[in-house]
């Protein structure tokens, strides 16, 4: 599986890591299939952003009513690993509940994204999926 993401929206999900190099930062992924066109940054409400994140509900449960009423699609979301790898850790994989989701991951400023699936190639969970970065036009907010 391939998608794609404009360099700029990639480039302020990094920056929101690196803003917060201490604790997991965490946003929302939207767009249509196999392209990530908008990150909507979020709260991470977890109780220890330092080492896990958990997306603010009224931010989610916002944008699902968003979705439902015409507006962008969630295709999955955004995290920041500080002090590790931009691969899925096995905390994430227990809290992958949702086949077919995309997660980013950064760290490090490095970025890569998985697709959340049953038996993946990562802890049973998730498989890698090519990112490709282009200059088309994108917006964050």
């Amino acid at each position: 599986m391939t998608v794609r993401i404009s360099r700029g929206v990639l480039q302020r999900i990094l920056a929101h890591a690196a803003n917060e190099p201490v604790r997991e930062v965490c946003g929302l992924l939207l767009g249509s299939p196999l392209r990530v066109e908008n990150a909507r940054e979020t709260a991470n409400v977890a109780l220890d952003p330092a080492s896990a994140f958990e997306i603010d509900p009224a931010t989610l449960f916002g944008t699902l009513r968003a979705e439902r009423a015409g507006g962008p699609r969630i295709l999955g979301h955004y995290h920041s690993h500080p002090n590790g790898s931009p691969t899925p850790s096995a905390r994430d994989a227990v809290m992958a509940l949702q086949p077919g989701r995309l997660w980013l991951i950064v760290a490090r400023g490095e970025a890569r994204m998985w697709c959340e699936w049953p038996g993946g190639a990562m802890h049973g969970a998730f498989d890698p999926v090519e990112l490709v970065v282009d200059d088309a036009q994108d917006g964050c907010t």
